[in-house]
């Protein structure tokens, strides 16, 4: 038999992940960033912006994100960057973690210092400290995913950016003081996790504030 002869069979498009698949942390910021997109152009009000961020990071599956956005319509595909005018970069966590672990310790992150996308604290019998008041944010939307186990994370965010967080306390605490920022443009910082006989607390400082973030960040950067 010719093989050269025998026509090629057309292989099938990869169609978009089944409802049912676990969903990444990917998935989830990629929901987030539309979801600001939408404030931002006026189609969500702050209120709805603040409660479908919510339950695109209390998400487990790809199914339960795709509700959130399908009434959107960067949903039906996303549209060409631009590139920000702000300081803190793109829109989405990129790099990798930067891991904060305490155990019988303490470890604590405060000052000038350049915020990473992604932050993992771990606290078992020890106290974790995240102070970003003072911080440069290198991207708009900064994800802390927060564990204490018989100790205690506590993290401080300036009053001016948007605080929002997802966790769980068993026989503990794990608290969240919202703040929605009325600049759409303002850092995001998520705090995701859970306290068992611990405590994880994120709120703002009162009194500090992040401002002109793009002369901080290229002053920062020596450019």
């Amino acid at each position: 038999m010719d093989l050269e002869k025998q026509p090629q069979q057309p292989v099938a498009p990869a169609g978009p992940a089944p409802a049912g698949i676990r969903a990444s942390d990917a998935d989830r910021d990629r929901i987030a960033d539309i979801l600001r997109e939408a404030m931002a152009e006026g189609r969500l009000t702050a209120e709805e912006h603040a409660e479908r961020v919510d339950l695109a990071y209390r998400a487990k599956t790809v199914g339960e994100l795709e509700p959130l956005v399908s009434d959107l319509p960067a949903s039906r595909g996303a549209a060409p960057r631009t590139a920000s005018p702000h300081g803190y970069g793109p829109d989405t966590p990129a790099g990798p973690a930067e891991n904060l672990v305490a155990v019988f310790s303490s470890s604590t992150r405060r000052g000038r210092w350049r915020v990473g996308g992604r932050t993992n604290s771990f606290a078992l019998f020890g106290s974790v400290e995240i102070d970003l008041t003072e911080a440069l944010f290198g991207q708009r939307l900064t994800v802390i995913n927060a564990t204490s186990i018989f100790g205690s994370v506590e993290i401080k965010v300036p009053e001016n950016i948007s605080l929002r967080g997802s966790g769980t306390g068993i026989f503990g605490n794990f608290e969240v003081d919202t703040l929605e920022s009325t600049d759409p443009e303002a850092p995001v910082v998520v705090v995701n996790g859970y306290s068992v006989f611990g405590n994880v607390e994120a709120k703002p400082k009162r009194g500090r504030l992040v401002a002109n973030l793009h002369a901080q960040l290229r002053k920062h950067l020596g450019r």
